[in-house]
């Protein structure tokens, strides 16, 4: 008898398409968690080695959000019960060699999807028994931690609005304004110099009128008398 089709697996769900890795590299990280409660695959992602690690974090915690929102359950009761990352497209670049020759480099992408499940009643009261034992209640620490992340997040997501929106209140100037700007600067600066120019023509004629003066008040040179002539 066949099993149950990928896409018809009880729970609730989320996936991220394209992410930038391998799926054999995805799927060495997936196989840790498959199984885990919310909190034993949450703390195994955060100290996982793994670059790929911090993106099927951001997909559990989003699987675990779609739960609580839509499905009305509670972080603390869930556990992955599916996970598995498809191949994506191969992005195809070429590298240069010697001899003139080029080699192919294939970056390759992935598809992951993390399903989360709720545990049977059975299941949770023996985790709440084992977990009061032991005097650590690791899913509770990790749904806080998870909400603390959210928070985070849109605290800064807020504050970036913020920045945003306060940049665009100290815009620069349209086109119009700085058009406006330099015809009155220009403006201004003609008027002084034609200013300076009706000066400098005033003082011209108060030099010439006080030469004339001074020229009127000496008079003409006398003229030496002529000697008469004698026989």
């Amino acid at each position: 008898m066949a099993g149950t089709k990928t896409n018809e697996r009880p729970g609730t769900r989320a996936k991220a398409s394209h992410v930038r890795s391998s799926a054999y590299k995805a799927r060495e990280v997936l196989d840790l968690i498959r199984g885990k409660s919310y909190a034993e695959a949450a703390e195994i992602l955060q100290f996982s080695e793994r670059g790929i690690s911090e993106d099927i974090l951001k997909v559990l915690d989003s699987a675990v959000a779609n739960a609580e929102h839509n499905d009305s359950q509670l972080a603390e009761e869930l556990y992955v019960s599916a996970c598995y990352a498809d191949e994506g497209p191969t992005l195809k670049r070429w590298r240069p060699r010697a001899r003139g020759r080029a080699t192919r480099i294939r970056k390759r992408t992935c598809h992951i999807t993390v399903i989360v499940s709720r545990y049977s009643d059975e299941a949770l009261e023996a985790i709440r028994e084992r977990e009061a034992a032991s005097g650590r209640s690791g899913s509770t620490q990790a749904a806080e931690a998870r909400r603390a992340r959210v928070a985070q997040s849109r605290a800064r997501d807020e504050e970036h609005d913020h920045d945003h929106d306060h940049d665009h209140d100290h815009d620069e100037p349209s086109v119009e304004d700085q058009a406006s700007e330099i015809v009155e600067a220009t403006a201004a600066a003609l008027a002084e110099v034609n200013d300076d120019a009706e000066a400098d023509d005033v003082d011209a004629e108060k030099a010439i009128d006080v030469v004339a003066g001074e020229l009127a008040d000496d008079g003409d040179p006398a003229e030496e008398p002529e000697e008469e002539e004698t026989d």
